[in-house]
């Protein structure tokens, strides 16, 4: 998979190094029952850039990542159920991030450096749950952590089969944007309108941080979610309301 990125990215640099002054991304365009109609089930994160110094930590690791976007309609929130593989290189404290860029993560610090010490693979899988709460009119979607609120901006494309978030695009220091795409493959048409916006938010490609599905160490811990869900379901097939708040499970392939 490595050369096609490498000649995706070598045809597209003169449209990444370009400035056009002209570009602008609408970050307020309202979220409607068929906007989550479109973005709800299954997506794969397959490129993301991001400034914040806790996220920027925790993204440049990824390895792999899949996630799950299930909308409530009537409370205006979205439960995302997140599967992320990273490398891990060293286990340091201020290497550990509290948070992803996209929900509340938080997770024992000891349990993690003992998981490593016992002799299993650094390749690691982190599951993660939580909700984001809809602002309809500004077309955002925010979550909060030790009381600062953050907000991700839906940007939808003309192909239903990606689309992006951004994170704090108003901020130069902290901003971040994230494509999200039905597929872990995505044509260079759909990476070129990812590096346009990138190019629109004043990002360098050498921010880019690109996953790679081949790499997924989370199956065996999806394959396990399946099953519990499957449990959790009553006689009538009505599946259990899930608990409130977030939640997080580690495990090393």
């Amino acid at each position: 998979m490595a050369l096609p990125w490498a000649l995706a990215v070598l045809s597209l640099l003169p449209l990444l190094n370009a400035q056009n002054s002209s570009c602008h991304l609408n970050y307020t365009v309202p979220i409607t029952n068929d906007t989550l109609d479109q973005i709800s089930g299954k997506w794969f994160c397959v490129a993301l850039a991001v400034r914040h110094p806790d996220y920027n930590t925790l993204a440049s690791s990824i390895q792999a990542e899949f996630l799950y976007f299930d909308p409530n309609y009537t409370e205006d929130r979205i439960l995302l159920r997140t599967y992320i593989t990273r490398a891990v290189s060293n286990c340091h404290l201020d290497a550990y991030p509290s948070i992803t860029a996209i929900v509340h993560f938080s997770l024992t610090f000891l349990q993690f450096c003992v998981s490593l010490l016992s002799g299993f693979s650094k390749d690691q899988c982190i599951y993660m749950s939580g909700y984001l709460e809809i602002q309809r009119e500004n077309g955002t979607m925010s979550f909060s952590e030790m009381g600062k609120e953050h907000s991700l901006y839906l940007l939808l494309t003309k192909d239903p089969s990606i689309f992006m978030l951004a994170l704090s695009p108003e901020d130069q220091q902290n901003m971040g944007l994230f494509l999200q795409a039905a597929k872990p493959e995505v044509t260079q048409e759909q990476m070129r309108q990812f590096y346009e916006n990138i190019m629109c938010m004043g990002i360098d490609k050498s921010e880019i941080v690109y996953t790679d599905e081949k790499k997924d160490q989370c199956g065996p811990l999806k394959k396990q979610h399946d099953e519990e869900r499957k449990k959790e379901t009553d006689p009538n097939g009505l599946q259990k309301k899930e608990n409130e708040g977030s939640s997080e499970d580690i495990a090393m392939g």
